[in-house]
């Protein structure tokens, strides 16, 4: 009979490779009763490795795993598509606006108006790309090594650069925000990154679906007192988007 820790590697293992999994299918596949697979979510969660849902789980970005750009253009396309637009509408009288890296992000990159100028600077070379095009906008790729898994730039080189600007407006992502922890990411440098655009940002705005709300991953960037916004989708319940206001940001669910 496999061990309860065995099998608890395979669960983590199939989530990360699916993006999910489910507790009648797992079952069946390990030969063991649902409760069982219930009680292993409940070890894997309480370990940050997995999030509940109902019937199953998903994988929590870590220091050893990371989803990759492509695989986030898959997931919650519709709820992140709402976040972009209602997160694009925070721009008010911004001239320089500092976009993050990741899917949401871009989205919103994308959801900008074009009828007057704009600087934008990002480390995201998918939305530096989509940008660039666009007549009244100025758009900066900050240097520095691209990695591959997200292709955005971090690293000395974007961190230094960065830290010469004083930015209007940020619109941050995170692989996690929680209320103790505050927002998190995998990998030390693109927590630096994201550490220096908060420094340089007069006002800065998180946009994240419902399913980064209570992740913590490896690397903490910012609190969520930092954060003057919050924008995410009505699948986060009102009130826990009250919890997350009463440390300061103004919580948008759209």
């Amino acid at each position: 009979m496999t061990s309860p820790e065995a099998r608890r590697r395979r669960i983590v293992a199939t989530a990360r490779g699916a993006g999910s999994v489910d507790v009648a299918a797992l079952a069946a596949e390990l030969g063991v009763a649902k409760e069982t697979i219930r009680r292993d979510l409940r070890v894997l969660e309480d370990r940050g490795l997995v999030r509940r849902t109902h019937g199953g789980a998903y994988p929590v970005e870590s220091a050893g795993f990371e989803t990759t750009l492509a695989h986030r253009t898959t997931m919650h396309v519709p709820e992140k598509r709402r976040i972009a637009t209602a997160a694009a509408d925070l721009l008010g009288e911004a001239e320089t606006v500092f976009v993050d890296e990741g899917f949401t992000p871009q989205l919103i990159a994308e959801a900008l108006p074009r009828d007057r100028p704009l600087t934008v600077i990002t480390a995201s070379l998918a939305t530096a790309a989509a940008l660039a095009g666009v007549d009244r906008f100025t758009v900066l790729l900050l240097g520095g090594r691209v990695r591959g898994a997200t292709l955005a730039t971090v690293d000395h080189w974007t961190t230094r650069m960065l830290a010469g600007f004083v930015i209007d407006l940020a619109y941050l992502g995170a692989n996690g925000i929680s209320r103790e922890y505050g927002l998190t990411t995998p990998d030390p440098a693109v927590s630096e990154v994201k550490a220096q655009a908060v420094r340089a940002s007069r006002r800065r705005v998180f946009a994240g679906v419902h399913t980064k709300f209570g992740a913590v991953s490896f690397c903490r960037f910012a609190e969520v007192a930092e954060l003057h916004t919050i924008v995410t989708s009505s699948r986060l319940p009102a009130a826990e988007a009250h919890r997350y206001a009463m440390l300061g940001p103004h919580v948008i669910r759209v």
